[in-house]
């Protein structure tokens, strides 16, 4: 795990979330599990780090399951199709792991995000999201 990772997640992490960014054991601990941190670098190999994703893979009683977690692209870097080069990648990743489909939320003020969703085929599944704070 690199300082860059940690530094590239400390801009983008904010342009997301009020949550904190992850501290680097946190993020040895998410690399070495079987959860898939996908970066991209923009305009090429050696660019800076400019957007991150998160394919969540787990097991339950009823098979393998992912879900897309925290998919962020720096505002400067938006509109370049690197989100959309981002959430391919991992879709090819859970179909490479056998997975039979993968699950996300994205916020309605995000709309831009949720277009993309559409436009590569994700549909809105009608269920209920429940969240319960643990904290208080």
């Amino acid at each position: 795990m690199s300082d860059e990772l940690s530094v590239a997640l400390e801009k983008l992490i904010p342009q997301l979330t009020n949550r904190l960014p992850p501290t680097p054991e946190f993020l040895s601990e998410l690399i070495l599990s079987s959860s898939v941190l996908l970066i991209i670098r923009y305009p090429d190999q050696n660019g800076p780090i400019v957007g991150s994703g998160t394919l969540a893979v787990f097991r339950s009683p009823t098979g393998l399951h992912a879900h897309l977690e925290d998919v962020i692209v720096d505002r400067e870097s938006r509109g370049l199709g690197i989100g959309e080069a981002l959430v391919s990648r991992l879709l090819d990743i859970a179909a490479e792991m056998g997975l039979e489909g993968v699950s996300l939320t994205c916020n309605p003020v995000r709309e831009a995000a949720n277009k993309m969703y559409k436009k590569l085929g994700f549909k809105k599944w009608d269920t209920n999201v429940f969240w319960i704070d643990l904290n208080n």
